[in-house]
């Protein structure tokens, strides 16, 4: 290697860069954005009109501890505001737990199919990433256990996961958690806990409330509708918050987040519409997509993971282009290690019921 010029810390030329869904399909009038699970709702109006009031005073700094908005997410959880940091995004926050808890030579461990951002901020500390498999493309507690060494500083868990929408139950997250050695930080991604409905889940705030060693992140990119505004929450132990905050940036989280994040968390109508939409959609495109005998994963997310035979002309690549040439855009998965299924979020009506015909149409044209 080259000493002629500056070098990155060993770890980040092994970063395989983030690539985010598509939003564009050239050539086509009108199109559907399926592709990165945003909220087909959009945000709450009040965050919109709290958004725009900021623009009255751009010269100002914001808060650099995000207090009235940390105060809003207590209110709403029943949590106590200084346990709780807010970040650019979930992602912002995983990259900072992952600064402040991994050196050079340490283990990190995510599951097979788990989000791109675990292995890319292990990397990126000069940790190393272990891949844990999965079972039914579900996370597999046993796997994790068993993929423990004297190495492993972080467990990344999320719950439910993204790209498959499967999910552990929480006898099974707290029967993962027991299994760790105390010094191993638990992290519980829950990007997408406000859509699911099931009695067996819990997102982990009673988890993190009782131990020492585990934290929770949200995001306000999912039901709040609010993913250009980049804006995510953590709640974990008052040590690891501490920790967290003396290494992210002074003004991580800007005026215009904070101000719509404190709106959309109390527009509690809002969210629930979005809840019940996502709710009655997600069962109808798993039924309808399941009649053309694709498979589809059981989601409870505000996505599917949709399968496609390995055959040419059935081909997920295959139908990822006839999707898009019809302006419905999804998410190719290959860099989860999925290269014969697609990512479909939850749409709009009209959309949902436009990618099924064209799924039937391009099956039909494939036999």
């Amino acid at each position: 290697m080259s000493t002629k010029r500056p070098q990155p810390r060993p770890g980040v030329l092994e970063i395989e860069a983030y690539v985010p869904g598509k939003s564009t399909a050239p050539g086509v009038a009108k199109v559907f954005k399926l592709s990165s699970n945003e909220t087909p709702l959009g945000p709450s109006p009040k965050a919109v009109v709290a958004y725009n009031e900021t623009g009255k005073h751009l010269e100002d700094y914001p808060d650099g501890a995000a207090t009235e908005l940390r105060e809003a997410i207590g209110r709403a959880f029943g949590l106590d505001p200084a346990r709780i940091i807010c970040g650019a995004g979930s992602d912002d926050l995983l990259n900072l737990l992952a600064r402040a808890y991994l050196a050079d030579g340490d283990e990190a461990i995510h599951t097979t199919h788990g989000f791109l951002v675990y292995p890319i901020a292990t990397l990126g500390t000069g940790a190393k990433p272990v891949v844990a498999p999965e079972t039914n493309y579900t996370a597999d507690v046993d796997a994790i256990i068993k993929a423990l060494t004297p190495k492993t500083k972080v467990v990344f868990l999320a719950n439910p996961n993204n790209p498959t929408g499967t999910y552990l139950p929480f006898d099974e997250v707290k029967r993962l958690h027991k299994a760790l050695p105390p010094h191993v930080l638990f992290v519980l991604d829950a990007a997408y806990a406000e859509y699911v409905r099931r009695n067996d889940y819990e997102a982990g705030i009673e988890l993190v409330a009782t131990s020492e060693n585990v934290v929770m992140c949200r995001t306000f990119s999912k039901i709040h509708g609010l993913a250009a505004l980049r804006l995510g929450w953590m709640y974990g132990p008052a040590h690891v918050i501490d920790a967290v905050n003396r290494i992210r940036g002074p003004f991580n989280v800007n005026a215009a987040a904070i101000a719509a994040g404190i709106a959309a968390i109390e527009d509690n109508s809002h969210q629930e519409r979005s809840r019940e939409h996502n709710t009655k959609w997600l069962a109808w495109l798993t039924e309808e997509i399941g009649k053309l005998g694709l498979e589809v994963t059981p989601s409870v997310a505000n996505f599917v993971l949709i399968h496609f035979p390995n055959q040419k002309g059935r081909t997920a690549t295959e139908a990822n282009a006839f999707l898009m040439s019809r302006g419905l855009v999804v998410r190719q998965v290959g860099a989860y290690k999925l290269p014969n299924a697609l990512r479909m979020s939850v749409g709009t009506e009209e959309a949902n019921r436009l990618v099924v015909k064209a799924l039937a149409d391009f099956l039909g044209q494939a036999r």
